[in-house]
């Protein structure tokens, strides 16, 4: 009972009612009061244009700047092993789109571009909502802001970037997220009544089915390479992993699996110092299974429109959606809407391609946590097998600072 009641609360269940709501209310609504919610949606999605510029510098900022903290260069090298990892994941889901979305979308697209927005119902109004930056210029920002930080050591001004990361992150939990089921809903009402609901929902089915056994085709890699490097067997070290799989599966929490993939990585022969230190790191930073979900619907939606996708602009965006990935929340729905600013500015999607993407990227959002905390104990399995004992926790590293200090005040007045 208590399972169902979790269930019904999730982000997810909601998007589902959202979805189903919409479908079915496209057959009967009238016209009036189906504008009513495409109103509701043109002024959400002019507000997100106006505040994703602001979330990524409040999120990119504090995490950039934090690299010239903690463990030191450890924290530093597996950040830019996540990355990597992240990275590989984008490239390789943009590979099977090259091989595999003419022959898997193609036959229902007929050769004929599908655009969601023809035959759209209008909004009574509208009402502007100019962002304070571009996104390009808020990733520049927080990256010469947050390199500047890491050699500028100033309690106070890190503190103020976490704290603004602190309210950005509020605002996307208290007010963002809980409008999602309805800019959802408002999406797929006027799907269905302009008439292309149908070949969209059939299309995208594909690509959700693609996306699974893509997250599940990156882990086997990620243990091959590491099994490799750390010198045990990827198949074993895999199955050791299986509980913080299934585990993120129930729970579609990255932060919640963290006990669970704390003990796998153990049982993987990763030390208690290095897994302490990498899993809660990673279970923030790394989201491989999430770029592979969002590389995939976003160039379907590219594909469905018939849009050019040239290799140089697919790799500009999964590069710098990496860096997104890395700063993305750690909420519910958390990676796609950081990633909204890089689809709008980098591809031009427009709101109702947005909010396709925001509905099928929650849709399966339990499979890419899972990947993301399997892959996790990966990365554990390489760090050990080069840090080992010279990984130490902050708490360590702030004792040994202050033994420094007080050695270097006797020594001072002696």
């Amino acid at each position: 009972m208590s399972t169902r009641m979790r269930f019904t609360q999730t982000l997810l269940f909601r998007v589902i009612v959202a979805i189903i709501l919409g479908i079915v209310c496209s057959f009967f609504f009238p016209e009036w009061l189906a504008r009513i919610f495409v109103t509701f949606n043109g002024l959400f999605g002019n507000f997100l244009g106006f505040f994703i510029p602001v979330l990524i510098f409040a999120l990119i900022t504090p995490a950039i700047a934090s690299l010239g903290r903690g463990a030191g260069k450890w924290l530093g090298i597996t950040t830019a092993i996540a990355y990597g990892s992240t990275v590989f994941s984008g490239l390789l889901a943009y590979a099977a789109t090259q091989g595999l979305y003419p022959w898997l979308l193609g036959a229902d697209q007929a050769g004929a571009s599908v655009d969601i927005d023809e035959g759209a119902l209008e909004s009574f109004f509208n009402v502007e909502m100019p962002p304070p930056f571009d996104v390009m210029t808020a990733l520049l920002l927080a990256f010469t802001v947050g390199v500047a930080m890491t050699t500028v050591k100033s309690d106070s001004l890190y503190r103020g970037a976490t704290q603004l990361r602190d309210v950005i992150m509020k605002i996307i939990s208290a007010f963002i997220i809980p409008l999602l089921p309805i800019y959802i809903f408002g999406m797929f009402l006027s799907m269905g009544m302009n008439g292309n609901l149908t070949t969209t929902l059939s299309m995208f089915f594909k690509v959700l089915l693609l996306a699974v056994i893509g997250t599940v085709l990156l882990l086997a890699i990620q243990f091959s390479i590491a099994g490799a490097i750390a010198g045990r067997s990827p198949w074993t070290s895999l199955k050791n992993m299986l509980p913080a799989y299934v585990t993120a599966l129930g729970t579609s929490s990255s932060a919640a699996t963290i006990p669970v993939t704390y003990k796998a990585a153990l049982k993987n022969g990763v030390s208690e110092k290095v897994a302490g230190f990498t899993v809660p790191l990673c279970a923030t930073i790394h989201l491989a299974g999430s770029m592979m979900k969002i590389t995939l619907f976003a160039f379907a939606v590219m594909f469905m429109a018939d849009k050019p996708l040239s290799p140089g602009m697919a790799i500009g965006f999964i590069l710098t959606l990496g860096i997104t990935m890395i700063a993305a929340p750690g909420v519910p729905g958390g990676a796609i809407m950081a990633a909204v600013g890089v689809l709008q500015s980098m591809l031009g999607f427009d709101q109702e391609q947005v909010a396709l993407m925001i509905a099928a990227y929650i849709a399966i959002d339990s499979f890419g946590t899972a990947c993301n905390v399997t892959g996790d104990g990966a990365i554990a399995m390489i760090v050990n097998r080069f840090a080992k004992d010279d990984v130490i926790d902050r708490s360590e590293e702030l004792s040994f600072d202050a033994e420094e200090a007080n050695s270097a005040s006797s020594t001072t007045e002696a």
